[in-house]
């Protein structure tokens, strides 16, 4: 058990990578927060991990309301008493458009969900680690913000947004026993395609950015990203703070 007596926080846990995550680190003995809008996944999750070493809490949050992705933290303290480990997975893709193409809503929102969300759940959480003298954030960014062609130019500046704020955090705090990691994904098997903006792409724009999709062999599986966000929450990575890390499939090595 690599968790055990851990606190964690996970955001965006009713699916996907951060379902996968949250129910990973249960099982190697962390108690988990599992944040997430729709309640009826959580409560599933929530009775699936009664099995496990460490307790699943749903906590049904919206990460678009400042308000309620600053009262994530304050509700994990207040059910487990502190907290160790904060995951903002949470997360929204465009539509692929270019800056000459976006609209001023989708702007918003994935900014707002992107960027402004992780901002203010890392201001409260840096709060409460400063306290305890310890804490691990790990953000769940994307290749996207390592390259300029894998999504549209509103997602691939909000994902290089979050990786700079990685970044300043790991240097900021890392002499309080404080570290920050992101994880890059490349094409993972997730509902991301499914989200608002996605039901009506930029066909032009998505043609040109899916030229390398054809380097991969695969796409992987949340349960791939949930073991390297593992890793990053346990003792195991104690020196590994401010990086950004690629898990594509060698799809970015090309």
């Amino acid at each position: 058990m690599k968790l055990v007596n851990k606190v964690a926080v996970v955001t965006g846990a009713s699916s996907g990578m951060g379902r996968a995550i949250a129910a990973l680190f249960a099982k190697e003995g962390a108690n988990v927060l599992a944040v997430a809008r729709r309640a009826d996944r959580l409560e599933a999750l929530a009775k699936e991990a009664e099995s496990y070493e460490g307790k699943i809490v749903p906590f049904a949050g919206d990460m678009l309301i400042k308000e309620q992705t600053e009262a994530i933290i304050a509700e994990a303290v207040r059910v487990f008493g502190k907290i160790d480990i904060l995951v903002n997975n949470a997360g929204i893709m465009d539509d692929f458009s270019p800056v000459g193409e976006f609209s001023d809503q989708m702007y918003d929102k994935v900014m707002k969900l992107n960027l402004e969300a992780p901002f203010t759940s890392m201001r409260v959480a840096i709060k409460e680690f400063e306290k305890q003298n310890s804490g691990v954030i790990i953000n769940v960014a994307s290749v996207g913000g390592l390259f300029g062609g894998r999504a549209g130019a509103v997602y691939t500046a909000s994902k290089h947004a979050l990786i700079g704020l990685t970044k300043n955090t790991a240097f900021h705090y890392g002499h309080k026993n404080i570290r920050c990691n992101a994880i890059c994904p490349g094409a993972i098997t997730t509902e991301v395609g499914s989200g608002e903006f996605m039901q009506n792409i930029n066909m032009e724009a998505m043609g040109r950015m899916t030229k390398g999709t054809g380097l991969i062999d695969r796409n992987g599986e949340s349960e791939e990203i949930a073991q390297v966000a593992l890793f990053l929450a346990s003792d195991a990575s104690s020196y590994v703070n401010g990086q950004a890390i690629a898990v594509d499939g060698g799809w970015t090595s090309y």
